[in-house]
C-alpha cells in the first residue's frame, strides 16, 4: 500500500511516471534532461504534500502536480520568439488563472472568466493567449504528421511555389471589408474564426444570448460579402 512506503521508496517508484511526463513537452535530448529534472522534483514535492489517508491514488494526486511544474517551467523560461516583456507576464498571469479555473470549475473556462480573474479585459486576455504560441518555435526539419501526404519536412518546402498566393487579392478584399464593419462585428467574427470559439462562448463574452451571436455573426458576414462583391 502507498502509505506504508518511505518517501525515497515512493519517490523512486514514480520516477518512471515523471519521465514519462517530461517526455511529452521535450523536442530535443537536452530539453529532455532539463524537463526530467524539473518533473522529479515536482514529484519530489507532490509526495511531501500527499495525504494517503483522503484515498486517492498518489498517481492520481502526482500527475497534474507534475504537470503543472512542466507548464510553469515552460512558460516562464522557453519563450522561442520575441514577445516583450509585459505582454510574456500578462501570458502566464492568465495561463495561471486559467489552469486555477479549470481545477475549481471542472471544466476549461471562458475567455470572460479568465479575463475578470486575471483583472485584464477580454481581448487583452485573448492577445495573452495568442502570445502563448510564442513559447515554442517547431523546427523546419520536423518531420510529417502521420496522417500527411508523402514526407517532406518544412524545409523541403522553401522555395516552391506556392499557390497561397493566388488568394492574397481576395485577402486584401477582405480585410478591406473586415475594418469597415463596427468594432463588435469584427470582434465577434475574430472570436469565432481566429479564436475558434463556440457561440455559446462568444455569448458568454459578449454578454449576449447565443441567438444574437448567430445574429451577429449572419449579419456580419452578409455585409462582407456584400462589400467584398462591391469592390
Amino acid at each position: 500500500m502507498t502509505h506504508s512506503l518511505s518517501r525515497n521508496q515512493l519517490v523512486e517508484r514514480h520516477l518512471p511516471l515523471a519521465t514519462r511526463l517530461a517526455r511529452r513537452y521535450a523536442r530535443s535530448p537536452e530539453t529532455a534532461e532539463e524537463l526530467r529534472q524539473v518533473a522529479c522534483l515536482a514529484l519530489v514535492k507532490a509526495v511531501d504534500r500527499f495525504d494517503p489517508h483522503r484515498g486517492v491514488a498518489f498517481s492520481s494526486f502526482a500527475t497534474p502536480t507534475i504537470l503543472g511544474e512542466l507548464k510553469r517551467h515552460l512558460r516562464d523560461n522557453r519563450w522561442a520568439v520575441h514577445v516583450p516583456r509585459d505582454l510574456q507576464e500578462l501570458a502566464q498571469r492568465v495561463a495561471r488563472e486559467s489552469d486555477q479555473l479549470t481545477s475549481e470549475l471542472g471544466r476549461a473556462p471562458t475567455m470572460s472568466e479568465v479575463a475578470r480573474a486575471a483583472g485584464v479585459s477580454v481581448e487583452e486576455a485573448i492577445e495573452a493567449r495568442v502570445a502563448l504560441g510564442g513559447l515554442e518555435a517547431r523546427s523546419l526539419d520536423v518531420p510529417p504528421a502521420q496522417d500527411a501526404d508523402g514526407d517532406e519536412t518544412a524545409r523541403d518546402r522553401i522555395g516552391t511555389i506556392d499557390h497561397g498566393f493566388e488568394l492574397v487579392e481576395d485577402r486584401e478584399v477582405v480585410a478591406d471589408a473586415l475594418a469597415r464593419l463596427p468594432a463588435r462585428q469584427r470582434f465577434a467574427l475574430r472570436l469565432r474564426f481566429a479564436e475558434d470559439m463556440t457561440q455559446a462562448e462568444i455569448a458568454d463574452v459578449l454578454g449576449v444570448s447565443q441567438m444574437q451571436v448567430s445574429r451577429i455573426l449572419h449579419r456580419s458576414l452578409s455585409r462582407l460579402r456584400s462589400m467584398a462583391e462591391a469592390a
